[in-house]
């Protein structure tokens, strides 16, 4: 959990996808989510998080449904919805924290 810590404490914004690799809406996800690193580039970070890998930090942060995305910026979240988003909305949340 110390190095969720500091992936979100950061000055850019960073957009969080918790998935599952069984799970076809966040498969669907995959490619959304390599657009919008693609075009936010250096102004935020785009992490995917595999919850079957990471379950304890799944716990706490309540996630429930996949996939679950969040926007945090300066270690505070700032957005978080779960279901699949398209890349166009995405950008544009991520571009208002940046």
């Amino acid at each position: 959990m110390s190095k969720f810590g500091e992936l979100i404490e950061t000055k850019i914004p960073v957009l969080l996808d918790f998935y599952a690799e069984w799970d076809e809406p966040s498969k669907e996800m995959h490619p959304i989510l390599r657009d919008v690193a693609a075009a936010l580039g250096d102004k935020a970070r785009v992490i995917k998080i595999d919850v079957e890998k990471n379950k304890e930090l799944a716990d706490a942060l309540r996630v429930k449904g996949l996939p679950t995305l969040m926007i945090y910026k300066n270690g505070e979240m700032k957005w978080r919805q779960s279901g699949e988003q398209d890349a166009n909305t995405l950008i544009g949340l991520v571009n208002e924290y940046v």
